[in-house]
């Protein structure tokens, strides 16, 4: 992977914001990456990668509880979104709720492709395809997964080209960008080297700026607090990239 120039900034409050502010909102594009809602997938704990699964009844409540939230946040350009399924109808229903904002689907921002594990249940996949699982389990970034899967890198390298590209487009401007676990967890390896992503919630929101010069900051991390009153926190399955 190519050297970094990103930067994350340390202190937070305890809903991952971050106390600080850039004072010249002109030099970075600020853009909300969003991931999808649940789906049956997530909640059976069965892999997804590029496999086209809707969201369930839980994650469309999601998608409006997220969508609620930003619609009352400063004015966003536009949103963008994988082209799957379960990020669309997410990021489709954000842009209603923002007014009427397009969407524009991008290919890039897909989940890992997990190759032969794709539509196994997680805890089974190890005794049904062994030599698939023993490719996801390891710490290889190369390593790439039997049946078309792709590499740690390949993800890493086709998610943070789709950012800067989103980023460069709109400086100065807030955008969205839903997409899932795998790739979110890639976009925040590559703002913070050396940090811990942790799990990644449904619908959680995590803001990053682009600034000219090719610098991350990371000002909102995993951020949940438009479910914390609701009964739609179920499952966070997929979001250390096992399932998208």
């Amino acid at each position: 992977m190519e050297e970094s120039h990103s930067r994350i900034l340390p202190q937070f409050e305890p809903n991952g914001e971050c106390l600080s502010r850039s004072d010249d909102e002109s030099a970075y594009a600020e853009i909300i990456v969003i991931r999808h809602g649940e789906t049956e997938w997530n909640a059976a704990k069965r892999m997804q990668g590029h496999l086209d699964i809707e969201l369930n009844d839980v994650g469309r409540k999601q998608a409006a509880a997220v969508a609620h939230r930003l619609s009352k946040g400063p004015k966003i350009a536009v949103v963008y979104s994988s082209d799957l399924k379960r990020a669309l109808d997410t990021a489709e229903t954000i842009a209603s709720s923002c007014g009427g904002l397009q969407v524009i689907k991008d290919l890039d921002l897909r989940e890992r492709h997990l190759g032969d594990l794709q539509g196994l249940v997680y805890h089974e996949a190890s005794k049904i395809c062994p030599k698939a699982y023993g490719a996801l389990s390891s710490h290889r970034t190369n390593q790439q997964i039997p049946g078309g899967g792709e590499s740690l890198d390949q993800l890493y390298d086709r998610c943070t080209s789709a950012l800067e590209r989103i980023g460069s487009k709109h400086i100065g401007e807030r955008v969205v960008v839903v997409t899932h676990g795998g790739v979110i967890k890639s976009l925040f390896e590559r703002a913070s080297p050396s940090g811990q992503a942790g799990r990644v919630l449904n619908t959680s929101v995590n803001i990053f700026h682009l600034s000219e010069g090719d610098i991350w900051t990371i000002k909102l991390w995993g951020d949940v607090s438009h479910l914390n009153q609701t009964e739609y926190l179920t499952s966070a399955f997929g979001g250390d990239g096992t399932s998208g």
